[in-house]
């Protein structure tokens, strides 16, 4: 899950609909306050505007770079404030990249691409209730012990697990475990969530069907 954090709706709607689009969940904020109390959800990736109303951005970010379970995630300053000072005051306090507004879509999710897969590097573990996912070694343990999965459940769970309680349509799903952009089966996704929940044996609710959507994994 992708957080957006920027005060003009205009440009809020526009940047959900660009990485939406490219297949990320998306949660949107217009003041940095609404965002920080949402951190829990444990976002991917957070775009950050500097003029917001209120704590600024500037101030989030220093907050989110000075708390322990927090400080890691990828951080990217999307301001129309354009000195050399701004940009360097920005990046030395912790954010990985700095947009100048206004650029174009292409650029923004391409830099969201390449940060992704750079944090993606780093060794991060993902817990919900007894479930632990580790992506760097791709195991998966539920209540101490380790599961064997496939490939594409592995990539499902860990699908769930970075956008917890979110909704996931069917074609989102398609697009971050198949890599598909066009039109495929569906039934697809909803045979592997089943041999996932076997798996998962008591923790098996925690995988929700959304009727007529998807799916998405509740927070225990």
């Amino acid at each position: 899950m992708i957080f957006i954090c920027e005060d003009e709706e205009g440009i809020r709607k526009l940047l959900s609909l660009a990485l939406e689009s490219s297949g990320y969940a998306v949660k949107a904020f217009s003041t940095a306050e609404d965002m920080l109390l949402s951190l829990e959800d444990n976002p991917e990736l957070i775009l950050l505007d500097l003029m917001l109303p209120g704590l600024s951005g500037l101030d989030a970010l220093n907050h989110i770079r000075n708390h322990k379970r927090y400080s890691s995630i990828p951080i990217i300053i999307v301001s129309a404030k354009s000195s050399e000072y701004d940009k360097v005051l920005g990046l030395e306090s912790g954010a990985d990249d700095y947009i100048q507004k206004p650029f174009s879509m292409l650029e923004l999710t391409s830099r969201v691409r390449a940060l992704l897969r750079r944090a993606d590097k780093s060794e991060r573990i993902y817990k919900n209730g007894s479930i632990t996912l580790n992506p760097s070694s791709c195991r998966v343990c539920v209540k101490d012990k380790e599961i064997a999965l496939s490939l594409k459940e592995f990539g499902l769970l860990k699908l769930f697990m970075e956008n917890l309680d979110r909704v996931l349509s069917r074609d989102i799903i398609l697009t971050q475990v198949w890599g598909y952009e066009a039109y495929v089966e569906t039934r697809t996704v909803d045979v592997h969530v089943s041999f996932l929940r076997d798996k998962l044996g008591e923790e098996a609710d925690l995988i929700e069907t959304v009727k007529g959507i998807g799916y998405r994994m509740k927070i225990r």
